[in-house]
């Protein structure tokens, strides 16, 4: 190895820490919050590894504020709302990148940058009038709007990359669109289906202000139940920090266990070309 490569590696790797370390630290310290008596909390110096472990902030967590019907809550709305999403929108970025409808592709970017408070008001209306305020059914649906531009904008880019001259073949055995869909398109694009699920899964599962503004005391989801631990008269960081891991532990595992995936289907969605 040259000298010029060991620098540029190391240059990397600085950058690379440099870039995580924020991130690193803060999770390191939101740990050390969720692990600690409100006693140490509040001291000053602050202390970083106490001599004794707070585990009740754990258990607390647990015990109160409905924490466990709002993992399942949040469960239930995360997994209809992705599941959903990949139903209309894998198949819909197969129809826009096989039809190259560059229109089509412009009106989902705008959908998916567009913020989610736009659409919150409007729907808010038509599910008070429908009379579902209050239930997981308005939070699945507007979910949907989260979830279904992110998959189909992320299926558009990676069916763009895949080979025709398979479908091709298949069309001239006798196969019909859906056949061809279904048999050849599906089963190339996994790596791409597995990085639109879990970046929907992320999206849908962190989303805040749906949960806050739609649901009911018995509907909401997990990152309402955390902003429930904060009230007026006190704020106890040992069990708010603890709450905030729990929260984000399903994502971060997920992420985690699919990394290779998700690195293989953003690869293959960043090049274009047969």
């Amino acid at each position: 190895m040259t000298p010029k490569q060991i620098i540029g590696k190391i240059s990397l790797w600085f950058a690379v820490l440099v870039i995580v370390s924020p991130a690193i630290l803060f999770f390191l310290w939101m740990l050390s919050l969720s692990l600690k008596f409100e006693v140490d909390n509040a001291a000053y110096p602050p202390v970083f590894i106490p001599e004794h472990f707070a585990w009740k902030n754990y258990a607390d967590v647990l015990a109160s504020n409905r924490f466990v019907t709002y993992f399942f809550n949040s469960l239930i709305v995360t997994g209809s709302a992705t599941a959903l999403a990949l139903m209309v929108g894998v198949p819909a970025g197969y129809g826009i990148a096989r039809m190259a409808a560059h229109k089509s592709a412009i009106v989902i970017l705008i959908a998916r940058i567009t913020p989610g408070l736009s659409y919150l008001i409007p729907l808010f209306l038509l599910f008070q009038w429908l009379g579902l305020l209050g239930t997981l059914v308005p939070q699945i649906i507007i979910h949907l709007v989260v979830t279904v531009p992110i998959v189909i904008w992320i299926m558009i880019g990676y069916f763009e990359t895949t080979p025709l001259e398979l479908e091709e073949a298949a069309l001239i055995d006798g196969a019909g669109r859906w056949q061809v869909f279904r048999h050849v398109a599906l089963p190339i694009a996994k790596p791409g289906i597995a990085v639109a699920f879990i970046l929907a899964v992320i999206f849908s599962w962190n989303n805040f202000v749906f949960g806050i503004v739609l649901a009911g005391r018995e509907t909401r989801t997990l990152p309402v139940a955390v902003y429930n631990m904060i009230s007026f008269d006190q704020l106890s960081w040992g069990p708010l920090a603890a709450a905030a891991l729990i929260v984000t532990l399903p994502v971060l595992l997920l992420t985690v266990f699919a990394q290779r995936q998700i690195v293989a289907g953003l690869t293959a969605g960043a090049v274009k070309g047969g």
